[in-house]
């Protein structure tokens, strides 16, 4: 009987190694392109829930963006959500 389920567990844990993916269920960073009249705000709070201020910090970050001045036609990353 124990050697049943240490056999069961075994074949678990085996399946589960083989299976398991890593946690970027968020999906991988897209690009944004600045529109006219966007700020770092307007971004956050369209592609970031809750409040836009973390958003605005992540965008800063992964952008390396000293001030918040965006011009149109500038490329950013949208890190993950």
């Amino acid at each position: 009987m124990f050697a049943r389920i240490l056999a069961v567990a075994l074949a678990v844990l085996v399946a589960w190694a083989v299976l398991a993916r890593s946690s970027e269920g968020a999906g991988p960073e897209r690009a944004y392109v600045v529109g006219a009249g966007d700020t770092l705000w307007s971004i956050a709070k369209t592609h970031y829930g809750g409040d836009p201020r973390e958003g605005v910090w992540r965008l800063r970050e992964r952008n390396g963006l000293e001030g918040t001045l965006l011009r149109p036609g500038q490329r950013l990353v949208l890190p993950r959500g």
